[in-house]
């Protein structure tokens, strides 16, 4: 397994990088569904269909790392059907995920899609980068966050403005399911049971996904 990539907790000083760490805790952790972020296209089993980034390059680099807090799942996704992952970086425990090296552009382009708003502008990273936290709007995906930093770049990704237990949770789909816990194991941290044994435990999926079901859904993946 490869070695699990620590993450310095202090802010970046530079903030207007020319890389940043997207770091995804969903589907996007998988590369083939991240693909259809940066180069455009839709992904099996989803219902929508992603216009791309400005920079078509696939990441430089994909590190598996741990971040403080908890996932969950909640509202319902129009792409994959049920629960979609959300990240609350105030609650308790450790969020499995993949951090991806990428521009900053591609970096601006994907959270644009996630916030079902089209790619080509440029976001503020000054708050989130000073702060720890920016919220830029109301939406699911659309409050900005900084884990600190690895390799001197800033650990970013993007989650809901709202708080794990302010929200009723909500079972993913099979398909969301798959590609997430997919997405985890192919990082090569973490084994087929530790995956799903993980999202199994995460508010939403727990009491409604058990631990050999995921296993299941990645045994048919193989």
């Amino acid at each position: 397994m490869k070695a699990l990539n620590s993450i310095d907790p202090t802010l970046p000083t530079d903030q207007f990088p020319e890389q940043v760490w997207y770091t995804s805790y969903g589907s996007n952790m998988h590369l083939d569904r991240l693909a259809c972020y940066i180069r455009g296209g839709r992904p099996p089993g989803a219902a929508r269909e992603y216009p791309g980034c400005r920079n078509p390059a696939m990441p430089h680099r994909s590190i598996p790392v741990e971040l403080n807090g908890a996932m969950y799942f909640a509202t319902e996704s129009p792409v994959w059907g049920g629960g979609r992952a959300f990240y609350d970086p105030h609650s308790n425990g450790r969020v499995l995920a993949r951090a991806h090296l990428v521009t900053t552009d591609q970096f601006f382009d994907i959270a644009a899609q996630e916030m079902y708003r089209g790619p080509g502008a440029n976001l503020d990273l000054v708050e989130v980068l000073t702060e720890g936290r920016a919220v830029l709007g109301e939406g699911r995906y659309e409050t900005l966050v900084c884990a600190g930093q690895v390799d001197g770049l800033p650990v970013l990704t993007f989650t809901a403005p709202w708080g794990m237990d302010d929200v009723p949770w909500v079972p993913p789909s099979p398909a969301y399911v798959r590609f997430l816990a997919a997405g985890l194991l192919s990082a090569e941290a973490w084994d087929t049971d530790a995956v799903a044994s993980y999202v199994a435990a995460c508010p939403g999926a727990a009491g409604y996904w058990s631990q050999q079901a995921i296993c299941d859904l990645l045994y048919e993946e193989q």
